[in-house]
């Protein structure tokens, strides 16, 4: 018994704790079958929870097995239809009394309880249901929270004898121990439960402050947690030998949900910067005005100097003229700015010098001087690539910095440790030159380089995001390439996921048809 306590005491699984109470039970009664029901206090039913009988190789319910079926194995009303406790039922009496039952044989004690389903699954399968112990698994505070039936207890020649009435008081004290067991996993699972629900609500808020990255964060979720399974299952290559435990996988999905959780003080006009000029909103169209009000200038000149003289033909067309070119070359260089707000292309020397000889030009509207751009413009405009500034994209990547402070706060548990160093490395490279840290290949766990894999992975081949367009897959592969080659991420998971189909599948639920040019399991080298 002591030892069953210790052992009961050793997990935190529900399945698995449910499981070795029926096989402990069955162990020290020498009994044939056992059945582990749990109270529904909402339902006001009892569930079927563990299922064993080891004359008919049953074994149903907990981690090691399948699910219990409920509609073969329906819950059980723990009340009659007025409201009164069901008593007929000998589980539905122990949970509804409290008080453990001895059975020596269901076959001489019908008329005390209701046996029809083991007198039904006798008569289907030509099994002898005998002897029967039922206990309440009672908890201090919560009352009866569940029921435990033991069928057939065996002698030393495995015939069906009653159960011992020591056992009776043993497997109460078992049941009391198991109670308050089950009570505490119930209570983690609760708690796991909630926190992660916490979890994907903070997720889904910080998706929400962007319209072009929502649902991000449950899609790098998805791939991650992929790479992950499939790393387990794996009986060959670079991963055959590599496993995950059930805290480890938890450790990684929690990471994946909370791996940008520092955008949450990150500017949406950052985290959103389609164009070069965009804060809260794009001020490519101040710029428009300004041309508009350039261009209505050169229309006044060309009016004043009409009226000027306005009997000499010569000099109003030439005043037309130059009004003509004044517009083309106010067309042209707005054209040309709108073109470099974009930053879809590389800004070359030229266009940046280019755009420095606009900026410098200057003209009289009325009495004030109006430049084409303000410094601040010509700045924005002259990003060489993408649409962030220097000072903005440190803004982007303080995310990881801010993501790691707040999650290293949290007091988590000794199996969830290492969520903070996971979702706080996906940024970083094995190449030491990622961020917030530069942490190197040898300080990065595999779990973290699962991570940057996804969110790479996600991102390339998203095709919402405002500041690029989608991209085909034939690109989405090179740039991943390229990536390993420059040592950025690493080459074992990068090739594992393309070649077990886990982008592939990836791809078939996420990405839109016209970017598939490619198949990533076909498109590895022999």
């Amino acid at each position: 018994m002591v030892d069953i306590g210790s052992a009961l005491s050793s997990t935190r699984e529900l399945g698995i704790l449910l499981e070795m109470i029926v096989d402990e039970a069955r162990r020290f009664t020498n009994a044939d079958g056992g059945t582990l029901f749990l109270v529904d206090d909402q339902d006001r039913v009892l569930r079927w929870a563990i299922i064993q009988n080891e004359t008919m190789g049953i074994r149903i319910g907990g981690n090691s097995s399948g699910s219990v079926d409920e509609t073969i194995f329906r819950p059980i009303p723990l009340e009659e239809e007025d409201g009164t406790p069901e008593l007929d039922n000998v589980a539905t009496y122990v949970a509804n009394t409290g008080e453990p039952i001895s059975i020596g044989d269901v076959y001489d004690e019908t008329d005390e309880f209701d046996f029809e389903g083991p007198l039904k699954f006798d008569q289907q399968t030509g099994y002898r249901t005998r002897s029967m112990l039922v206990v309440p698994l009672v908890h201090f505070e919560g009352g009866v929270i569940g029921v435990l039936q033991l069928i057939n207890a065996r002698d030393k020649q495995d015939q069906s004898i009653p159960f011992e009435d020591t056992f009776v008081g043993l497997t109460s004290s078992l049941a009391g121990q198991a109670a308050v067991a089950v009570k505490n996993a119930q209570l983690f699972q609760e708690l796991e439960l909630q926190f992660e629900a916490f979890i994907r609500t903070i997720a889904t808020a910080i998706d929400a402050k962007s319209a072009y990255t929502a649902g991000h964060v449950k899609r790098v979720v998805d791939i991650a947690m992929s790479i992950a399974y499939a790393m387990d299952r794996a009986d060959d290559g670079p991963f055959a030998s590599k496993t995950f435990s059930r805290d480890e996988f938890k450790a990684l999905k929690i990471a994946s949900w909370m791996h940008d959780v520092g955008k949450i003080a990150t500017p949406e006009y950052v985290v959103d910067k389609a164009t070069k000029l965009e804060t809260i909103f794009d001020r490519v169209e101040i710029v428009r005005l300004r041309y508009q009000l350039l261009h209505k200038e050169a229309e006044c000149q060309m009016l004043r100097a009409m009226l000027a003289a306005p009997d000499d033909k010569e000099a109003a067309s030439a005043a037309q003229k130059a009004f003509e070119q004044e517009v083309e070359e106010l067309r042209q260089e707005l054209a040309f700015i709108e073109a470099c707000n974009r930053g879809a292309e590389f800004m070359a020397d030229d266009k940046l010098e280019r755009l420095e000889a606009i900026a410098s030009k200057e003209a009289k509207v009325g009495e004030d001087t109006l430049n084409r751009l303000t410094e601040d413009e010509l700045y924005n405009l002259s990003i060489r690539k993408g649409t962030l500034t220097k000072e903005e994209i440190t803004v982007i990547r303080d995310h990881a910095k801010i993501s790691y402070r707040m999650l290293a706060q949290l007091p988590f548990s000794r199996h969830l440790a290492s969520v903070p160093e996971i979702a706080a490395g996906h940024h970083e490279k094995l190449n030491g030159k990622g961020y917030p840290r530069g942490l190197t290949a040898e300080e990065l766990s595999t779990e973290a380089r699962i991570l940057a894999v996804a969110d790479i992975f996600e991102a390339l081949t998203a095709a919402d995001r405002p500041y690029k367009s989608p991209t085909p897959l034939s690109r989405v592969k090179r740039i991943l390439d390229a990536m390993v080659d420059d040592g950025e991420l690493d080459p074992d998971i990068v090739h594992f996921a393309m070649k077990t189909g886990v982008f592939d599948e990836y791809v078939e639920r996420e990405v839109s048809e016209h970017q598939r040019d490619l198949v990533f399991t076909e498109s590895l080298e022999p």
